[in-house]
């Protein structure tokens, strides 16, 4: 089913044939913690794929969790299926009692598929669950601090690139203007940027520029893209920045809220032999995971809000050691990540007695 070297803990097939329930939890690493990550529902063409996706997205939050300082590993969970025709309680709890079968050793939240109202439902059969609704505890919708942290991350972007810790006067394209990207921009105008944008979704656009009517859009990605922008912020699916994007990109900076956005290795050192200087998506985008880990200790917005304004200090610590060491960013923030989860996750070995 997956080939050797990849480097996860474990690897758990679920399955509950009276619900309909197919789903695989994918645990890469626990050496700083139980691993944390979202559950995507999806109908994955064939199982091999949803188990390429969910080998690619644990470690993916492995790394985001080190970086984000949480005491948390990375893990993910797909369920395969389509949200909208497959989707029950009876499969939702099934899927709950699978997570509370790991002990704790995987934590889950929301992701692509699956909602505030999903979780409450996993939450009746399992106590490893974020991203609840507030009235059940929980600290609902995370895309407001993902939009907080990507802001505090473009904020450091700025100040390494012009010296200057604002966009006040940049032209920032936003390319994806749903839960998240939204907040984005209402951030960018508040601190003076000139904001265009495009989505796929016209009514979100309508929406935004009811909200903010200084803003500018634009027909399509590729035509944002080759628009003078100071920063691109891509903020809606995967693999945004591929050969072709970054052969035509005109910002100096990019930073957005869509994970792996690097549509393969090598990508960085393009960008970076361009001139682009490139925020790795797992570092900005992190404000999403503090707020739900917080969660497992009595949300409150304030404290991860504070959290997450560690964003802006981690990105510029990852432009540092990429100058240093003569890299591209997206490599220095993995090096960071490997050393903590090296450093710290050794620690696991000192005997704590009975």
């Amino acid at each position: 089913m997956f080939g050797k070297g990849t480097g996860h803990e474990q690897v758990v097939f679920c399955q509950d044939e009276a619900s309909g329930l197919k789903a695989v939890i994918a645990i890469y690493s626990s050496a700083l913690g139980p691993a944390l990550g979202g559950t995507r529902f999806y109908p994955y063409a064939t199982e091999e794929d949803a188990v390429e996706d969910v080998l690619n997205l644990s470690k993916g939050m492995a790394y985001k969790n080190a970086m984000a300082g949480l005491d948390h590993g990375g893990g993910k969970a797909v369920i395969i299926g389509d949200p909208k025709r497959d989707k029950t309680e009876a499969l939702l709890r099934a899927y709950g009692r699978f997570v509370q079968s790991l002990g704790g050793r995987y934590v889950t939240a929301c992701d692509v598929g699956t909602y505030v109202e999903d979780m409450d439902v996993v939450a009746r059969e399992c106590a490893f669950t974020t991203g609840r609704s507030p009235d059940n505890g929980g600290a609902g919708d995370s895309s407001v601090l993902t939009a907080y942290g990507v802001f505090q991350g473009m904020l450091a972007a700025a100040e390494h690139r012009w010296g200057t810790g604002t966009l006040r006067g940049r032209r920032v394209g936003v390319a994806g203007v749903g839960k998240v990207g939204k907040h984005l921009v209402r951030h960018l105008v508040e601190d003076g940027a000139e904001v265009i944008v495009t989505d796929v979704d016209a009514d979100a656009v309508d929406r935004l520029r009811t909200a903010h009517p200084g803003i500018a859009v634009a027909a399509d990605t590729e035509a944002l893209i080759r628009e003078p922008l100071d920063v691109y912020a891509p903020c809606a699916l995967g693999g945004a920045l591929d050969d072709r994007t970054v052969g035509i990109i005109t910002a100096a900076i990019v930073c957005g809220a869509a994970n792996n956005q690097l549509a393969h290795p090598g990508v960085d050192k393009t960008l970076a032999e361009r001139g682009v200087l490139y925020a790795p998506d797992y570092v900005v985008n992190a404000g999403g995971v503090i707020q739900v880990a917080d969660e497992l200790h009595g949300f409150d917005f304030d404290r991860a809000k504070r959290k997450a304004s560690g964003i802006r200090a981690t990105t510029a610590r990852v432009f540092a050691l990429a100058d240093e060491e003569g890299v591209p960013p997206a490599a220095a923030a993995d090096r960071l990540a490997e050393r903590r989860m090296a450093d710290v996750g050794r620690l696991r070995g000192i005997y704590l007695g009975s």
